[in-house]
């Protein structure tokens, strides 16, 4: 019987066990996939602790790579045996997972399946906030938090690509050391970043900040933006934001916020290939390197998600089944 991890209760790390259950069968649309590789984001963190409320029980996990090992009616996209990844299917944290086949893509040549996995979430997450939240244009200044994280790194170096300016924050030298690797400017600490932001761009500010650590830096976050400048809070690492008054905007400079996530960025079939199909493309070609900051047993979930809410952790965190 394939093994997964269930969470029964919400809270900390310790409520999710791992278990068995019986061969999932794929129903219509769906494929059902040996997993080889599953991503941990903290989107999973905010589901087991029940920030982001789902119905009990469930399995967490959004996020992994395998292969195909059995098809449900009407699908013709895919074969037995094709490699495919996905980015938005809960249940992930499992040996074998049902997959809608509309929410998975095609694993090219190539690129092994660790790679796909730890590409998906946070591949199109970095894909979709500069290219489509905030389109990033050439000599801008980009504010990007947690540098040396999975999102953080790949911002870096999509950023760069687009020949715009990166500032970003990190909490050790470390983390400095992995953030200027992947292309950083300039890498600064988190205390009083504003300041160092209006300094490092002589008092105009950053056109754009990439928050996803949330209610620890919005505040400043928001005084570092220039004016008709944007807020991009896309996570809440450090938890959410308190409500606030919209004046603050006006008062900011005209400045734009807002809250995306990546299922309103690839709502279509198109879409979904479009970001992926970019991302894969940027990993053959080696203009995109992905750090995996850690894989741990299926069996560790708990020590995986200990790790990354502790920031023990840099780079990509998976669990390998």
């Amino acid at each position: 019987m394939p093994k997964v991890v269930r969470v029964t209760e919400t809270g900390g790390p310790e409520v999710m066990t791992y278990t068995e259950r019986d061969v999932p069968e794929p129903g219509q649309g769906e494929l059902l996939v040996d997993v080889d590789a599953a991503g941990v984001n903290f989107i999973d963190t905010y589901h087991r602790s029940g920030a982001y409320p789902l119905e009990l029980p469930f399995v967490p996990g959004l996020e992994g790579a395998g292969t195909v090992s059995a098809l449900g009616s009407g699908v013709d996209r895919f074969r037995v045996g094709d490699r495919v990844a996905w980015g938005h299917t809960l249940g992930s944290y499992a040996e074998q997972v049902r997959v809608p086949a509309e929410q998975a893509v095609p694993v090219p040549d190539g690129i092994d399946s660790a790679t796909a996995a730890a590409a998906m979430l946070q591949g199109m997450t970095a894909h979709y906030l500069v290219a489509s939240v905030h389109p990033v244009a050439a000599g801008e200044t980009v504010l990007v938090h947690a540098g040396a994280g999975g999102v953080g790194l790949l911002l870096i170096q999509l950023v760069k690509a687009r020949k715009a300016t990166v500032i970003t924050t990190v909490s050790t030298t470390e983390k400095e050391r992995l953030a200027r690797s992947a292309g950083a400017d300039e890498v600064i600490g988190y205390q009083d970043f504003s300041s160092r932001v209006r300094s490092l761009t002589g008092g105009r500010g950053v056109d754009v900040v990439y928050d996803g650590v949330g209610r620890a830096t919005f505040d400043e976050s928001l005084a570092s933006v220039c004016p008709r400048g944007m807020l991009a809070l896309f996570g809440a690492a450090s938890g959410p934001v308190e409500p606030f008054d919209p004046q603050r905007l006006n008062s900011a400079g005209s400045v734009f916020l807002t809250r995306p996530k990546l299922a309103d960025y690839v709502r279509t079939r198109e879409e979904l290939e479009w970001r992926a199909g970019e991302i894969f493309d940027a990993l053959a070609g080696g203009r995109l390197t992905i750090r995996t900051g850690g894989s741990y047993a299926l069996s560790d979930a708990a020590r995986a998600h200990a790790d990354l809410e502790a920031r023990r952790t840099t780079g990509k965190l998976l669990l390998l089944p």
